[in-house]
């Protein structure tokens, strides 16, 4: 028989005498109370219930104390500047389109810029400023900017509320919330960004809120099985999935966050899982999927959601189609197209679209390559026009009863139509110039590579042409639909190559734009041995007079919702991923934590706008990240030493909860490292929200909650601290606060301010004295009374057209708000004038009736001008004898690259009745470094490649 005990020693377990104390002494009482404290389910140790809808009523008087500051903060003079600031180009501009129904191509999803739009049309915006030049003017057009701005300075405000109600759902003491509250308010960086019209205020407010539902759904969680699943549970975690859904909608940064709740969400998982005792493998299936349901479905429903009203507003064409496929195009009013003969014979009129790059039509125009064999120019052109028909012919003319039939139309009376055939050798017929594509050794226009070459239009009338006029359709039968797509060319259908006959070089296309002398549009050249998707061209148009109304017809595919948004995200990300140039204002992350550098918004009238943040808050919280990573390393240490730190409560909850803030913080922060793209101070402010969080949390858990420091039995001080670290936050915003506002400084104050190099503001734009401005403004005041007066010895006056817009100081500085020019000092500006003409194709003027008339039976052509008359007292127009040259708007980007003779002629545009708009492409770039300038990353979106 065993000795008594033996299966206790055989277990390896201890004696009660080997313990060192008698087998009959009972537990000490420390002992006792640990195990009473001890849960015996997935229930944390230290949890209280933190719920902020059961907070005390001083807790709400302080909450609504703090926004009521917060309001005060961030709607200070929102009305300055009263010109475009930084990238308000882009997101105004957007808004625009919307109102206009244009669709647009950016890299961000549309929330906020819905919102935006949202925010000016109700205000009575409508679209008809086009926000082009940082600098232009908003008040003598009379735009809403102010409600504009007012939806980010909301959302502005509402992240300090936010960030109060974080603190305590994470458990933190009033005072560590006010503290939290206030260095959001007193940024200087988020001041900046959240009294313009850009996208950072509202992107940042919906990750503070998804951190506010998310940090209250761990409390929930965390107080174990009593709260599973009740209703307060089930709210938490659908309001996480809902602003996970927002955040993601205003900008992809947003997946950072969601990656963030992803990895704390594996975690609780893996904690349930581990609850053998109290979590049934039916009750764990109920925890993962209330998870899938609610921070999955929902956040990716509310995604699509959004992109589906994106796509209700954008119904009509504009700068942003380009970069879609033919099958999207087609979905949008006016590119649509009518049913086209599905077969392809000799003698028939096309358009060959490029399938690869979306750049358009294979085009050519009556202007010659200034080098090379200075033939006619071919390219790829993005708009429908009668430059891109070309006649499909045989290489030998079809035989008639008096020898060959000669001319285009050679083939118009067969019957049946010869089809062409994969193999065929064909010749491209230009209708237009009667030139015929045509290639040769001759180097390509702008590629310079051994393997490409030159293509043409060579030839003219009557001309029957040579054998560099022969390509060979070779159809990749792959990539088209249906069997008689794979054995002749089908309209839509078919996707093949043109191989020259002669040098066995394939026509070819890729994203590389001609210079001016080309009109911009895109090169095409003659590879061999170019990439198979750059070479691969289709059908989109086709005509022949012996293929009846009885023939097959084919048109693009509608690709659906589902099929749009997937197009749209694919080119986002790839329009997102090429942003690599330089700008003069980007920065890279390793600079972001120590606030090296800023960015140059705006400048006028001696007044700077440069996002630079409050130093205090900024150095701090990124000190408060040093900090965990010490803890934290210093701790794992200990562990692997065999300390037992993570038996204490305190020392535990330190370690998750304050981790749990710089996991956010990493999490929006590294992933910068791996982009090649644009970056810019301002992608740091999700990051810095978060970092902001873990500093307050580990001022809470130092002053209130770690026994062995001393502070929790004194209160008061860690209140004195508190009030002392916001006090300096205050002063230091202050102190920085001009480059927020836009405000007046000194060029000695800003000088004292400059800590650093790297912060690139120009000290020199600021008057040596305060005093300066308020004479400034008189004297500008003055002058612009005078401009406006009429004497009694005047007896003329001007009725002025909308004038085009030209700086005050020469050489149009970009910083300057273009202002009406001030008349001579005989002639004084009394009235303008508006006025709107229809006029056809030969220039006649055209009435009322007339008009009304054509409308829907034709399309119009917007065209502005600017004239000047001269009236006397009584209305009689007085000729202006000096010859002056009246401005002309530039082409509106719809027809960007569109050469002299296209321009003419009638193309798809807006009805008569749609807003006018005068969106000047032509304008000259301002790339001067030291100058603000827009950011691209949606400049590059909406140009077409």
């Amino acid at each position: 028989m065993a000795p008594k005990g033996g299966s206790r020693a055989r277990l390896g377990e201890k004696t009660p005498s080997q313990l060192g104390r008698s087998p009959s002494r009972s537990p000490t009482p420390a002992r006792r109370k640990a195990a009473a404290g001890k849960h015996m389910d997935y229930t944390s140790e230290g949890v209280t219930d933190s719920d902020v809808f059961l907070l005390p009523g001083s807790d709400y008087q302080l909450l609504g104390l703090v926004t009521f500051v917060a309001a005060i903060v961030r709607l200070f003079r929102i009305y300055q500047p009263s010109s475009v600031v930084f990238d308000e180009v882009h997101f105004g501009g957007f808004a625009s389109k919307y109102i206009k129904g244009k669709f647009f191509m950016d890299v961000h999803p549309p929330l906020a810029k819905l919102l935006i739009t949202l925010a000016g049309f109700l205000a009575g915006f409508d679209g008809a400023f086009d926000f082009k030049d940082i600098g232009k003017d908003y008040l003598e057009p009379g735009v809403p900017y102010v409600a504009m701005r007012l939806l980010p300075a909301i959302c502005g405000i509402l992240t300090v509320p936010t960030m109060f109600l974080t603190l305590k759902a994470a458990g933190c003491k009033t005072t560590t919330a006010l503290l939290g509250a206030g260095l959001i308010i007193f940024e200087n960086g988020l001041l900046t960004q959240s009294r313009l019209i850009l996208l950072d205020s509202p992107l940042i407010a919906f990750t503070a809120m998804t951190a506010l539902a998310w940090t209250s759904f761990t409390n929930q969680h965390e107080q174990g099985p009593s709260k599973a699943f009740a209703p307060i549970w089930w709210f938490w975690l659908a309001a996480t999935g809902v602003a996970l859904g927002a955040t993601v909608s205003v900008k992809w940064v947003g997946l950072f966050t969601i990656a963030w709740v992803g990895s704390l969400t594996v975690l609780q998982l893996w904690t349930l899982l581990g609850d053998a005792r109290t979590v049934t493998p039916r009750l764990w299936f109920k925890h993962f999927f209330a998870r899938v349901f609610c921070l999955i479905i929902i956040p990716v429903t509310f995604y699509m959601g959004i992109f589906a009203i994106h796509f209700v507003c954008l119904v009509n064409p504009g700068d942003g189609d380009g970069f879609m496929s033919s099958e999207f195009q087609a979905t949008l009013n006016s590119k649509g197209m009518q049913d086209v003969p599905a077969d392809v014979a000799l003698g028939s009129r096309v358009s060959i679209r490029h399938h690869n790059t979306q750049g358009g039509y294979l085009h050519s125009h009556n202007h010659m390559y200034p080098a090379g064999s200075k033939q006619q120019q071919i390219t790829l052109y993005p708009h429908k026009d009668e430059n891109n028909v070309w006649l499909l012919e045989n290489q030998t003319q079809p035989e008639g009863l008096d020898g060959p039939i000669t001319g285009p139309n050679a083939w118009d009376n067969d019957s049946p139509p010869k089809y062409i055939e994969d193999g065929a050798i064909i010749k491209l017929l230009h209708l237009i110039t009667s030139r015929r594509l045509h290639s040769h050794d001759v180097r390509a226009p702008v590629t310079e590579a051994d393997w490409q070459q030159e293509v043409s239009a060579y030839g003219y009338e009557g001309f029957e042409g040579d054998a560099n006029d022969y390509f060979r359709v070779e159809i990749i039968k792959t990539m088209s639909d249906g069997p008689e797509a794979k054995k002749r060319l089908r309209t839509i259908q078919t996707k093949f190559r043109l191989v020259h006959v002669m040098t066995q070089c394939v026509l070819f296309s890729h994203k590389v734009k001609l210079p001016e002398w080309g009109f911009e549009q895109q090169e095409v050249t003659c590879a061999k041995g170019g990439t198979l998707p750059n070479s691969i061209w289709y059908i989109e148009s086709n005509e022949h007079p012996s293929l009846g109304a009885d023939a097959e017809k084919v048109n693009y595919r509608n690709p659906g919702f589902f099929g749009k948004f997937w197009e749209l995200q694919k080119v986002m990300w790839r329009t997102n991923a090429g942003l690599v140039e330089s700008h003069a204002w980007d920065s890279r992350p390793p600079s972001w934590p120590v606030l090296r550098r800023g960015i140059n918004f705006w400048g006028k009238d001696h007044r700077q706008i440069y996002l630079i943040g409050n130093p205090v808050i900024w150095w701090s919280s990124t000190a408060a990240i040093a900090i965990y990573v010490a803890f934290k390393g210093l701790a794992v240490l200990r562990w692997q030493r065999g300390y037992n730190d993570y038996e204490v409560v305190s020392f535990k909850r330190f370690d998750y909860e304050i981790g749990t803030s710089v996991l956010g913080w990493a999490f929006h922060y590294f992933p910068f490292y791996l982009m090649q793209r644009q970056l810019f101070l301002h992608h740091y402010f999700p990051a810095l929200y978060f970092a902001i969080v873990a500093l307050c949390q580990i001022h809470d858990f130092v002053t209130s909650r770690i026994a062995g420091i001393g502070l929790r039995d004194r209160p008061a001080i860690g209140k004195v601290i508190a009030v002392l670290f916001m006090g300096l936050s205050i002063v230091v915003f202050s102190l920085y606060s001009p480059l927020a506002y836009g405000n007046p400084w000194t060029q000695s104050a800003c000088q004292k301010m400059k800590l650093f190099d790297n912060w690139d503001w120009d000290c020199n734009t600021f008057h040596t004295d305060l005093a300066q401005y308020s004479t400034s403004s008189e004297v500008h005041i003055a002058e612009t009374s005078n401009s406006i007066a009429v004497t009694p010895s005047q007896e003329q006056m001007i009725a002025q057209g909308d004038q085009g817009q030209k700086p005050l100081i020469p050489g149009g500085d970009p910083n300057v708000t273009p202002q009406i020019p001030i008349a001579e000092s005989s002639q004084s500006i009394l009235s303008r004038e508006e006025r709107v003409e229809y006029r056809d194709q030969d220039g006649n003027l055209l009435d009322e009736e007339a008009v009304k008339s054509l409308q829907g039976k034709v399309e119009f052509k917007t065209r502005y001008e600017t004239r000047t008359r001269l009236v006397d007292a009584l209305g009689n127009e007085i000729i202006d004898r000096v010859n002056v040259e009246m401005p002309v708007a530039p082409p509106h980007p719809d027809v960007e690259g569109m050469n002299p003779e296209t321009a003419e002629k009638e193309k798809k545009a807006e009805p008569a009745d749609a807003p006018a708009t005068v969106d000047a492409e032509g304008a000259e770039k301002r790339e001067k470094d030291g100058q603000p300038r827009p950011a691209s990353e949606s400049l590059g979106a909406t140009e077409k490649k």
